[in-house]
């Protein structure tokens, strides 16, 4: 996936979950951030910003959408709104085992009193959940997930515990959006409910595929590539 037609800003503060005040030149701006997380590792005073203006202005407050967020040397995807589009390339690349042979069916799917990410099919008709979460939080190699607490996360594991003890396949894709990224760990400290969830979740046999992308900036785009998959720590 690439991402076009992007400036740099710099971060000056977060003023609500959904908005980032940024200086570029002279001039203060406020741009729309589409991530649910805490971010504090990320979002630090003068931090550099990828941002993009808004595709569609209509009844919004700004006329930005933040898009990435630098990290050392490494650029670090922080908009949730292109996590589907890059799950289901992922998907029909067929690089994950897991989901050899399948193919989208429907996105947005509800199931239980929740919308799953994904519904796969393949050409038994078997059909297959999918629930794609974003992980932004990498510290010496170790990415966590989450960054804040998530009962609708933890609803979402849940739900796709019973799909499969329904006899549905299931699987929780990660989106690493950082490079250096050796292992992958639910998150104890922070959310211990949905941590404990996620690992009832890969004994009950749902697929937990933590995977790690490649984010390039040049010439004013962003181009984000499938790189790893990581192993799985649960200790808590």
């Amino acid at each position: 996936m690439i991402i076009k037609n992007l400036f740099s800003g710099k971060f000056v503060d977060r003023p609500n979950r959904f908005t980032v005040t940024f200086q570029r030149g002279n001039k203060l701006e406020n741009a729309h951030l589409r991530d649910p997380g805490r971010l504090k590792e990320l979002l630090t005073p003068d931090v550099d910003l990828l941002l993009r203006r808004a595709l569609k202005l209509g009844n919004r407050k700004t006329k930005y959408d933040v898009i990435g967020v630098l990290k050392g040397d490494l650029w670090i995807l922080i908009n949730s709104g292109f996590h589907s589009d890059i799950a289901a390339d992922l998907i029909d690349s067929q690089i994950i085992t897991e989901f050899n042979g399948y193919y989208v069916l429907k996105r947005e799917y509800t199931y239980g009193k929740s919308r799953i990410d994904f519904l796969l099919a393949n050409e038994n008709e078997e059909k297959m959940l999918v629930e794609v979460k974003g992980c932004t939080l990498v510290e010496d190699g170790l990415a966590s997930f989450p960054d804040a607490p998530t009962s609708r996360g933890k609803r979402h594991v849940e739900e796709l515990i019973m799909a499969k003890e329904e006899g549905i396949n299931a699987s929780i894709l990660f989106l690493i959006m950082c490079e250096d990224t050796i292992e992958f760990s639910p998150n104890f400290k922070m959310d211990p409910a949905f941590s404990t969830a996620l690992k009832t979740a890969y004994q009950n046999g749902v697929n937990i595929i933590p995977y790690v992308f490649k984010n390039n900036f040049k010439n004013e785009s962003l181009e984000i590539t499938p790189l790893k998959r990581v192993k799985i720590n649960f200790k808590n």
